[in-house]
């Protein structure tokens, strides 16, 4: 590895201009590329502090061996070539678009003497107009099938084409009505083509000129008495009103728009975008990217319009979930190459705010999906699992990993949860959940967790014989504790599940041992403190076979007990992936418990104490009364007038009502 100081410019050399500048290897390969507006002191902030930079830039800079730039007139400049030079040299650093699939587009080769209409995916190809992209092939084809009714083009590949006119006879399309068969003759080339610039314009969103077209030729067929073809031009309204429905309505009739929208975490990022052509949805497109330095959603964002626009169609609105930093200038590009005026805006209400939800819904679940399609490939878990084993150097891959993490609010309802990873994959029937009693700090709650968790560990060990005495220190399962507490989203239910094949059995109860399985590896959420705590309680415990180490959530750290320093993990690599998913699902079932524990008692009602009072004949009391307050001024003979209400039961309602302070919760549940 380089040192940043050995090809560091010398004080002064560096121009204050705009400007592009270039990092390289020790080959030359341009290893990032990025602008600037001063490039003094964008060039100076790489070399003034090493030590303050995130770790990915650490990487890049020890990664280079020079750094060289170019002087522009001004921003614009300075957006186009940073954009030229990206494309040039593809530098590995440089944030980098991939779509998540291949998209298919609706294509009509208007290049060709018989324009034909057809599904293409990839590069484009010129004398081609595209339409899309769509989500699914069987879309574009169910939409082409409708229209060939009204705009006969052609369909058919060139040898097809050829044959059919070597043999003066069209083929099945040409018989049903669904091809003009210029390939037998029966149009011009000319006729044809226009069918084929028709079709354009009604995929380009000029719609309505058609159908009314059609419905006076309609209306004119029937005044004459031509019933026949008044009926066949009915059903071609009809099919192009079918085509219309497929493609939704969003925004007013003359919108031309892109939307725009993010979901990201600290390593990838994905994009969704919806193409609104005369306020409809014609088409959508994501792409997923690597976070290979540290960015914000502005900064993505104007890599993403760079790049996505760089040889595609510009519309004159580009709805985006943020700000770029250089607006003004990338606007400015964008406008000079679309020849008109570009806007960018972020919308604040209405149908296009709400589009913009509906389009980051789309990016959250392409995210999620990306990630779980990572997760899923073995080839990937295993390399995922022995990059962790090399990093912290473990003795064997840790084929189950649990994690831990805290959640509270100042300190108020404090609770942890464990989730398990087996294999590199979720066992969620293994998470457990934790109220907290010491309620001292993350720290102190990560100790007692480990303990808790741990202590049963033992005696389910001393249980089965396979130690000869009990674990030091107070039992774990505690009155706090909720080893098998329902959580729907999590997916288990209280232990009354079969249970997993595998899964130590209790010979006495004939129900699964809550704690049976020791981990290989102990994850918790937070840096060396948080670690340091999770070995001690080990080490008290006499557990000395399992390793433990932290990952810090602001630099992606990993942190071992009793380390100065952290373990950086490549931002490519798997392990460091796995550990930021295991983190991140311990912290999801942490937030979820905890909105659970901080909910319920806005839930409780007065009526929830008193004994023997279930839901139904407490639903009837608050029907009869309306609330609680009202039921709590009614006396003992009024409230036994409600069914199945008796004397002793509507004392115990009064005592229970009259003995404690109006509750919150109560008023008009």
């Amino acid at each position: 590895m380089a040192d940043p100081a050995t090809y560091r410019p010398a004080p002064g050399s560096i121009p204050e201009s705009p400007g592009v500048y270039r990092f390289r290897d020790p080959d030359g390969r341009v290893v990032y590329v990025g602008k600037a507006k001063s490039l003094r002191q964008r060039l100076n902030s790489y070399f003034a502090d090493f030590a303050g930079l995130h770790p990915r830039t650490q990487t890049m800079l020890t990664t280079a061996a020079s750094v060289d730039w170019t002087v522009v007139g001004n921003e614009v400049e300075a957006l186009q070539l940073e954009y030229s030079w990206i494309k040039e040299f593809d530098p590995r650093f440089n944030v980098k678009y991939r779509d998540d699939k291949s998209y298919p587009y609706l294509a009509v080769t208007m290049g060709e003497d018989f324009p034909r209409v057809q599904v293409l995916r990839g590069a484009k190809r010129k004398g081609t107009r595209y339409f899309g992209p769509y989500s699914h092939a069987w879309a574009i084809r169910e939409t082409v099938d409708l229209l060939l009714r009204v705009f006969p083009v052609r369909t058919c590949s060139a040898g097809v084409f050829k044959r059919a006119g070597q043999i003066g006879r069209p083929c099945l399309l040409g018989y049903i009505d669904k091809c003009s068969a210029p390939c037998v003759g029966r149009v011009t080339p000319e006729e044809h083509r226009a069918l084929a610039e028709d079709f354009c314009d009604f995929m380009a969103g000029n719609t309505g000129r058609f159908i009314k077209r059609l419905e006076r030729e309609m209306r004119d067929a029937a005044a004459v008495e031509e019933y026949e073809r008044a009926a066949r031009l009915r059903d071609d309204v009809q099919a192009l009103q079918r085509a219309l429905e497929k493609q939704t309505v969003v925004l007013g009739d003359d919108t031309d728009c892109d939307v725009i929208a993010l979901a990201e975490d600290p390593l990838e990022a994905a994009v969704q975008v919806f193409y609104v052509r005369g306020g409809r949805i014609r088409g959508q497109r994501g792409w997923v990217v690597d976070k290979v330095e540290e960015t914000t959603p502005g900064e993505l964002v104007e890599q993403f319009l760079l790049q996505m626009y760089g040889e595609a169609t510009i519309p004159r609105e580009i709805l985006v979930p943020a700000r770029p930093p250089d607006e003004t200038a990338l606007a400015e590009l964008l406008s000079e190459q679309r020849g008109s005026r570009v806007d960018l805006r972020v919308p604040q209400r209405g149908d296009k705010k709400s589009l913009m939800e509906t389009v980051e819904r789309n990016a959250k679940e392409s995210l999620a999906q990306h990630k779980l399609r990572r997760a899923s490939d073995l080839t990937t878990r295993s390399r995922a699992l022995q990059e962790i084993a090399d990093a912290l150097d473990l003795d064997q891959v840790p084929l189950r990993i649990e994690c831990y993490d805290v959640s509270h609010i100042q300190g108020e309802n404090v609770v942890a949860s464990m989730v398990v990873f087996e294999d590199g994959l979720v066992r969620k029937s293994e998470y457990r959940r934790f109220s907290i009693r010491s309620g001292e700090g993350d720290v102190a709650s990560i100790y007692e967790v480990i303990c808790r968790r741990f202590k049963r560990y033992l005696e389910e060990r001393v249980a089965t014989g396979e130690l000869d005495t009990e674990p030091a220190g107070d039992a774990a399962a505690g009155p706090g504790e909720e080893a098998a507490g329902v959580d729907t989203d999590a997916g288990f239910d209280d232990g009354a599940r079969e249970p997993a094949v595998g899964t130590p059995i209790d010979p006495e109860t004939g129900r699964p041992r809550k704690f049976a399985y020791p981990p290989n590896l102990v994850v918790v959420d937070g840096g060396p403190a948080q670690a340091a705590a999770a070995r001690r309680a080990l080490d008290e415990l006499g557990v000395d076979d399992v390793a433990v180490c932290g990952l810090a959530k602001r630099l992606e750290e990993v942190w071992l007990p009793g380390d100065d320093q952290p373990v950086i993990l490549p931002r490519s690599s798997e392990g460091l992936y796995l550990l930021q998913r295991v983190r991140d699902e311990a912290h999801r079932f942490a937030i979820t418990y905890h909105r659970s524990k901080r909910s319920k008692p806005l839930r409780e009602s007065a009526l929830d104490q008193v004994p023997g009072l279930g839901p139904a004949r407490r639903q009837a009391l608050l029907r009869h009364f309306g609330s609680v307050k009202r039921l709590r001024e009614a006396s003992a003979e009024e409230i036994q007038t409600v069914p199945g209400i008796g004397p002793a039961t509507a004392e115990a309602i009064v005592a229970a009502l009259r003995g404690q302070s109006p509750s919150p919760a109560g008023q008009g549940s």
